[in-house]
């Protein structure tokens, strides 16, 4: 079937990179997982093969039946949509036997333009993944979970669970192949265990963006005189620039204020 650019479609088939996926996300029988972009079932065969109940989404139309015909006699089903544009509160659970409380992992060979929207909707949803799978863009994969710099996309990650470089993927391996390398990247442990309540929460994203609003200037200088007082009590050095403060320091500092 013919690749379509706009969805960022770039399908993978080995299947050695494939179990990869299936071993990072540690895949067990009668576990539900969701995944997105199923493309023309690869992954999800693997998925079904380990004895997942897998629900997937997809936004090519014209993938749909071909996948219902694929698994017709499997623990599949299909929704047609974006996923990010599923509902807010509860993403998954509509479709959830047990209803809002049911686990599931999420797992998806995503296009790498939605990738930072995707991490944001699942890992803030009051309906959470337990683990998160994903295959990104290497060099994002790389800032993420190997940096000794942070971001606002580091931070927000670490702040709900602990991501994992599994393995880089090399362009050959997709179908078409992608301009550069990609990455399996888990998070795992996912939770709100870090925040003491939803106004806390609230204040660490606000904190991290207004951090980082000037990434050359120093993080006491972007956030200005109403921190000055907390910053002085921390070991976070004066002259300390945003990408230099770890997770738990942020935490802290959006406690106190």
């Amino acid at each position: 079937m013919e690749k379509k650019k706009s969805l960022g479609q770039h399908f993978l088939h080995s299947k050695s990179y494939l179990n990869a996926v299936a071993d990072a996300a540690h895949i067990k029988e009668g576990e539900t997982v969701l995944e997105i972009g199923p493309g023309e079932g690869s992954l999800t065969e693997v998925l079904l093969e380990r004895g997942a109940s897998v629900l997937a989404i997809e936004k090519d139309s014209r993938l749909i039946s071909f996948l219902q015909n694929k698994f017709a006699d499997k623990n599949f089903e299909i929704i047609e949509g974006d996923a990010l544009e599923l509902p807010e509160d509860r993403p998954l659970a509509p479709w959830f036997k047990d209803g809002p409380q049911s686990s599931y992992k999420l797992i998806g060979n995503i296009p790498y333009y939605i990738t930072g929207a995707l991490f944001k909707k699942f890992l803030t949803a009051v309906h959470q993944p337990s683990t998160l799978v994903f295959l990104i863009q290497k060099e994002v994969g790389e800032r993420i979970a190997r940096s000794k710099k942070e971001s606002i996309l580091s931070l927000s990650i670490k702040a709900y669970g602990t991501p994992k470089y599994i393995k880089t993927v090399p362009a050959g391996a997709f179908a078409p192949a992608p301009k550069v390398d990609s990455a399996i990247l888990a998070v795992e442990n996912i939770s709100r265990k870090n925040f003491a309540d939803a106004a806390h929460e609230a204040k660490f994203f606000e904190l991290i963006k207004k951090g980082f609003s000037q990434k050359r200037k120093l993080m006491k200088n972007n956030l200005g005189p109403d921190y000055a007082s907390v910053l002085q009590k921390t070991a976070i050095a004066d002259k300390a620039r945003a990408e230099d403060v770890p997770l738990q320091m942020w935490l802290e500092i959006s406690k106190t204020n």
